[in-house]
């Protein structure tokens, strides 16, 4: 199922429109009534959509609290990225993702694997509406770091900072020391602090405000590469900034260098 089609119709409940039947989603979403009937159906059985077996229109399911509305939103930021997140993936052979911050949590809005032949992409069986705590992931670092402190505490108070792999950061002062070198170096790194041999690189994406709205990364397993840390950043980061920065660009962001 297309992600901005789907994301499309979830979003059309808004608005003060909690129900709608199907001609009306097809004239809102711009698509036949066959294609809309298609992709509810699909959302029907997600649990992300549910229908009224009276009337047979259609209501928001129980499972979009797990998406998360803050991935619904983040429609027009995935259509921008989807190409470019693509062509890192393709450039550097390895798994790239986006994801946007909903409270203690990432919540994956895309997803995207190299089109290399002998991919080095890795599986976690992670896919769009996936949720990973902030604290431990790349991602959430990338986005936590540039919080409002007060805000960041706050988030930090309400996460359990359980070990999950080798070298997770489980003491909150240590945690905030991490991040405010994630806002100096503008690049989060995560060396197995969600789980053991996984490793990843995340660059914060800002609209037209400046505000941090989402997080890119890159995703390597040693066994993929086993290259040290210090080499697989100098591989990596100036592709995943410039892409990070790009995305930006087409959401307005006009940086102040």
């Amino acid at each position: 199922m297309s992600l901005e089609r789907g994301l499309k119709i979830l979003s059309a409940f808004g608005g003060g429109r909690p129900v709608l039947g199907i001609a009306d989603l097809a004239r809102m979403v711009g698509v036949t009534k066959s294609t809309a009937h298609r992709y509810v159906a699909t959302l029907v059985k997600l649990g992300y959509v549910e229908q009224d077996p009276d009337t047979r229109k259609y209501s928001l399911g129980p499972r979009v609290a797990d998406l998360g509305f803050a991935a619904i939103e983040s429609m027009d930021l995935t259509r921008v990225a989807a190409p470019l997140l693509q062509g890192l993936a393709d450039e550097t052979g390895f798994t790239v993702s986006m994801a946007v911050c909903e409270s203690r949590d990432v919540v994956y809005v895309d997803r995207r694997r190299s089109a290399r032949r002998n991919t080095l992409a890795m599986d976690l069986n992670l896919q769009v509406g996936s949720r990973l705590p902030a604290y431990c992931t790349a991602m959430g670092k990338a986005m936590l770091a540039y919080k409002d402190p007060q805000a960041l505490r706050q988030i930090l108070e309400r996460s359990d900072l359980a070990r999950r792999g080798p070298k997770t950061i489980t003491n909150r002062e240590e945690l905030l020391a991490a991040l405010a070198r994630v806002r100096q170096a503008g690049i989060a790194v995560n060396d197995e602090e969600l789980a053991p041999g996984l490793r990843s690189f995340a660059a914060p994406v800002r609209d037209r405000t400046g505000e941090v709205v989402a997080a890119v990364n890159v995703a390597i397993h040693l066994s993929a590469a086993p290259s040290s840390i210090e080499s697989l950043a100098a591989q990596i980061e100036p592709h995943l900034r410039r892409t990070a920065r790009e995305i930006s660009y087409r959401m307005g962001h006009r940086s102040e260098k």
